[in-house]
C-alpha cells in the first residue's frame, strides 16, 4: 500500500484520479496532512503541479508511462482548442505542462482540424436538445447510464411524462426566441419503443423542434435487434436524417459475455434495412478492451463493420463504472486490458484512416481501461454536429427525460451551468412538474 499526503481535499480528488490510471485502488491511500508518507506534496502549488509530482512518484514505482499525461479531464480536444484560441502554442503546453504523448497531441490536431469544417449555425439563440428513453432489451454489463428493462405500461407512462416536458421546453424556447440547431435521440435504446409509441413520440419531436434552422436529426437505433423496417419507416418519416446500430463487438462470444442478446447476422441485417431504408447516416459503435477479446478479435470487428458501410464510426475504450455489473465482476479488467486496448486504439487509428474517415470528436471517461479515449470517425462532410457541441460545451444543450442535464451556456463567462433531472423513471414521471421547473427556472 502506497501513501500519499496532499495539502487538501480538491488536492486529495485530482491526485486520487490520477493514481487510479496508474495502481489498483486498494494499492494506495491518500491522505490529508501526512507528514510520514512516502509521497508528500504540500500546499503552494496548484493542482498540476501535485499531478506532476505524483506523477513521477507513480511512472518511478510502476515503470509505466500515460498516453494522456497528468490529464484526467473529459474533454481534452476542448483544452486544446483553448490553448490555441489564446494564442498559445497548444502542442508545446500538452507536451511540458500536461506530459502528453506525441501520439495524442497530433490525434488532437486532426480532431480540430476536422471540426473546422464543419458549419456551424451563426445565431446566438440556436440551441441543442437532447431527448432521452431509457429502456433498452436488456443491460449490458458494461452499462452505467439510466437504463431499464422495456415493458409496455411504463414505457407509456413514461412518454406521457415526457411529452409534457417537451411541450414545456417548446413554450420556454418560444419565450426566448431559441431554435433546434441539432436534435438527438437517446437513451437507452430509442427502437425499444414499439411501433405506434415510436411514432407517436418521434412525430412529436419533429412538430415540436424540427424548422428551417434544424441542422441534424439523430435518433440511436443502439441495439440492433431493435431495428426493423418499420421503425426506420417511422424514423424517416418524423425527419431523422441520423441513427446509430451499435454492434460493440462482431464477435458472439464477446456479446454473449457482456450481455448483448443479439448476433453478428442481426447486426448485419440491421444496416441492410438501413440502406434499404434509405437512412441518411448511420453511426457504429465499436468498443476496445471487452472481456477475453484480443486485437486481433477487434481487428476483424473493425473490419466487418467497416465493409458494411457506416458513415461514422465511434471506436470507445471500455470503461468500467462503479454502477456497472462488470466492475463487480472483475474490478481490475480496465488495468488489465491496457495494453490490448493501446493496440487497438492503434489499429483503429490506421483501418479508419485507410479506409477515408477522419477523427472529428473525442472524449474521455473516469475509469477507462489505460486511461485511453474515444474517438468519433467520419466520412469527410458526414460529421455529427451534436457530438461536436456537446464535447466542446459552447452551447446551450436542453436535455428531457430521466437522468437527462441539460447545460446552459453563458458565452460572456464561457461556462455552463447544470440543470438535471432525476435518473429513475419512475420518480421522473412522479416529479414531471418539478422537473418543468427546474427548466423554468434555470434555462435562460
Amino acid at each position: 500500500m502506497y501513501s500519499i499526503s496532499v495539502p487538501d481535499e480538491k488536492h486529495k480528488y485530482h491526485v486520487g484520479e490520477l493514481a487510479k490510471m496508474f495502481l489498483p485502488e486498494d494499492a494506495f491511500c491518500i491522505y490529508v496532512g501526512q507528514p510520514d508518507a512516502e509521497l508528500v506534496i504540500g500546499a503552494g502549488g496548484d493542482y498540476n503541479d501535485s499531478k506532476r509530482r505524483a506523477y513521477a512518484f507513480f511512472r518511478k514505482i510502476t515503470g509505466k508511462d500515460l498516453d494522456w499525461g497528468i490529464l484526467t479531464g473529459v474533454r481534452p480536444g476542448k483544452l486544446y482548442n483553448e490553448l490555441k484560441a489564446r494564442g498559445e502554442d497548444p502542442e508545446t503546453v500538452l507536451k511540458e505542462t500536461y506530459y502528453v504523448s506525441d501520439e495524442k497531441i497530433a490525434l488532437l490536431r486532426r480532431v480540430s482540424e476536422s471540426q473546422q469544417t464543419v458549419k456551424r449555425s451563426p445565431d446566438p439563440k440556436a440551441i441543442g436538445l437532447y431527448v432521452g428513453i431509457p429502456f433498452c432489451p436488456t443491460r449490458c454489463q458494461y452499462c452505467s447510464f439510466t437504463s431499464n428493462p422495456y415493458q409496455r405500461d411504463a414505457s407509456d407512462a413514461y412518454l406521457t411524462a415526457l411529452l409534457r416536458e417537451m411541450e414545456a421546453v417548446r413554450k420556454l424556447m418560444d419565450r426566448q426566441g431559441q431554435t433546434a440547431e441539432s436534435i438527438y435521440v437517446g437513451g437507452g435504446t430509442p427502437t425499444s419503443l414499439e411501433v405506434d409509441q415510436l411514432r407517436l413520440f418521434l412525430n412529436r419531436v419533429r412538430d415540436l423542434f424540427v424548422t428551417d434552422s434544424t441542422v441534424e436529426f439523430t435518433v440511436e437505433g443502439g441495439r440492433p435487434e431493435t431495428i426493423t423496417a418499420e421503425k426506420l419507416t417511422v424514423i424517416q418519416e418524423a425527419g431523422a436524417g441520423r441513427i446509430s446500430i451499435n454492434p460493440q463487438s462482431m464477435k458472439q462470444r464477446t456479446l454473449d459475455l457482456i450481455g448483448r442478446k443479439h448476433s453478428p447476422q442481426q447486426i448485419r441485417e440491421a444496416f441492410a434495412l438501413a440502406q434499404q431504408a434509405g437512412i441518411g447516416i448511420v453511426n457504429a459503435d465499436l468498443i476496445t478492451g471487452l472481456p477475453e477479446e484480443t486485437p486481433e478479435d477487434f481487428r476483424d470487428s473493425l473490419s466487418g463493420v467497416i465493409t458494411l458501410g457506416p458513415e461514422n464510426v465511434t471506436v470507445h475504450t471500455l470503461a468500467v463504472k462503479k454502477a456497472s455489473r462488470m466492475i463487480e465482476e472483475d474490478p481490475r479488467i480496465a488495468l488489465r486490458q491496457a495494453d490490448n486496448v493501446r493496440q487497438m486504439l492503434q489499429d483503429a487509428d490506421r483501418m479508419l484512416t485507410e479506409a477515408g474517415f477522419e477523427p472529428y470528436y473525442m472524449y474521455r471517461q473516469k475509469h477507462m481501461a489505460g486511461n485511453f479515449e474515444n474517438v468519433g470517425w467520419c466520412r469527410p462532410g458526414t460529421a455529427s454536429l451534436y457530438n461536436i457541441r456537446i464535447m466542446e460545451e459552447d452551447q446551450t444543450i436542453v436535455a428531457m427525460g430521466a437522468g437527462a442535464i441539460s447545460k446552459v451556456y453563458f458565452p460572456a463567462e464561457n461556462r455552463l451551468e447544470r440543470v438535471p433531472n432525476v435518473s429513475n423513471y419512475q420518480i421522473y414521471i412522479e416529479r414531471i412538474d418539478e422537473m418543468i421547473a427546474r427548466k423554468e427556472a434555470g434555462i435562460q
